[in-house]
């Protein structure tokens, strides 16, 4: 199975990181409410990064790494 690490953009001009195995389903649970509480004040606007890895624990361990980074860092990640 392949999980992926997403980095979403939102209405706010935030950036919200998470992991799943289905990008396109996850976003839609993140438009209609049933995905993060983060999206409860704010809207998922599209899908500005992502990257497949094998397994969950890397994955889990990418997300972890992205979460860490500045915004500057994360702007960087997005664009290369």
């Amino acid at each position: 199975m392949t999980w992926y690490v997403y980095i979403i953009k939102s209405s706010d001009d935030s950036l919200y990181t998470g992991i799943t195995t289905n990008l396109g389903r996850r976003f839609q649970q993140h438009l209609t409410g049933k995905g993060a509480k983060y999206f409860f004040a704010r809207k998922p606007v599209k899908i500005v990064f992502s990257e497949s890895h094998t397994n969950r624990s890397m994955a889990s361990v990418r997300e972890y790494e992205i979460k860490q980074l500045t915004r500057k860092q994360k702007e960087q990640l997005i664009l290369s």
